[in-house]
């Protein structure tokens, strides 16, 4: 059974337009937020027809777009803002790993927000991009979510400082709002670890170490998501230590994207000890079988020696000689039978005495 529930999109060339998700049946939405610190005007139900009417260039525009199956939608977008056709096929083309590129005037942001499934142990997995341009971020869903609701009841709101900064700072909270959900993934991960560690002190069952098989997948899914992500953001990490100014993203800004380089880092530290503690119990697994395994060898081998000396007397008197006095004896079944009968309890005695069981 397939431990990561995502599909694999089959491999396509660089400038096909195609959406290789799985979320084919979600249907392309748009909505728009135009806003500054003055004020906010949202577009729930946004078309492209409005693309030149609603956008205010003067302002801060955010456009969220959930669902990726509308390629002409798409096409549109991208002929309108100017993307190039490479960008585009990144954004529909799921098998991508997590990239930042920037161009002359667009820098380019794709992710992976990973979710624990409700009901199994697989991670749940969905691409967003995002493009940033002068006073525009589009951003793009595969499917409609509620990962950013509370970054739209900011702006609604004026909570905090989202609308008194450019659309870098709005682009910092998107993808802090999607790295916290590898938050989530991974303490719902340690969760079930530590279950599993309870479990196998308390009983080694093959079953057990099938679960710390997948939760060890699980967080090397987790890590290959991540480490392209660190990469990304020290990327921009060194832009600011070069002070380098793109226009893209304020000076005062970088600081922020700082503290999502930090959070990867501290992430793909916390998955380290998580795989570390999942090698100790899997460890402890084989620990406690071959300890088992020897208190089984160590009773049979008790039994064999006890029973060898028994057997020796057995074929001793098997043996089909005439010459054998003891074959006359009146009462020589029953002197043998005692002889074996004590020669286990001096064995059994012995045994004892050495703590051999």
């Amino acid at each position: 059974m397939r431990k990561i529930k995502y599909k694999k999109g089959r491999k396509l060339q660089h400038i096909t337009l195609e959406y290789t998700g799985t979320h084919k049946d979600h249907e392309t939405e748009m909505q728009l937020f135009v806003y500054n610190d003055a004020d906010v005007v949202e577009y729930d139900k946004f078309t492209v027809l409005a693309l030149n009417s609603c956008f205010d260039y003067t302002k801060n525009n955010w456009l969220n777009i959930h669902g990726l199956n509308d390629i002409n939608l798409i096409k549109t977008i991208g002929a309108h803002f100017k993307l190039d056709d490479f960008l585009l096929a990144d954004i529909l083309n799921t098998t991508k790993r997590t990239k930042l590129e920037e161009q002359q005037d667009v820098l380019f942001f794709n992710i992976k927000s990973l979710l624990p499934s409700e009901y199994s142990d697989n991670i749940s997995v969905e691409q967003l991009s995002f493009i940033l341009k002068n006073g525009i971020l589009i951003s793009f869903q595969e499917k409609r979510s509620d990962f950013f609701t509370h970054i739209r009841e900011r702006l609604r709101t004026h909570a905090g400082i989202v609308r008194t900064k450019k659309v870098d700072y709005l682009l910092y909270l998107l993808l802090d709002a999607v790295m916290e959900n590898f938050y989530i993934t991974l303490e719902n991960e340690e969760d079930k670890i530590e279950e599993l560690i309870n479990l196998t002190k308390q009983e080694a069952k093959p079953v057990i170490l099938e679960k710390i098989e997948n939760h060890r997948d699980n967080l090397n899914f987790l890590k290959r998501s991540i480490v392209p992500l660190r990469d990304s953001l020290y990327y921009l990490k060194t832009k600011k230590d070069d002070d380098e100014d793109n226009g893209l993203i304020q000076k005062e800004t970088f600081n922020f994207f700082i503290r999502l380089h930090q959070k990867s880092l501290e992430l793909l530290d916390q998955i380290e000890s998580d795989m570390s503690a999942l090698e100790s119990a899997s460890n402890f697994y084989f620990s406690e079988q071959s300890r088992k395994m020897n208190e089984i060898m160590k009773t049979l081998t008790i039994i064999s020696a006890i029973f060898i000396p028994l057997t020796f007397i057995v074929g001793v008197y098997g043996m089909n000689f005439e010459n054998m006095p003891e074959l006359k004896t009146h009462d020589g079944y029953f002197i043998v039978m005692g002889v074996m009968f004590l020669l286990v309890i001096a064995l059994i005695i012995y045994f004892k005495r050495r703590r051999w069981f």
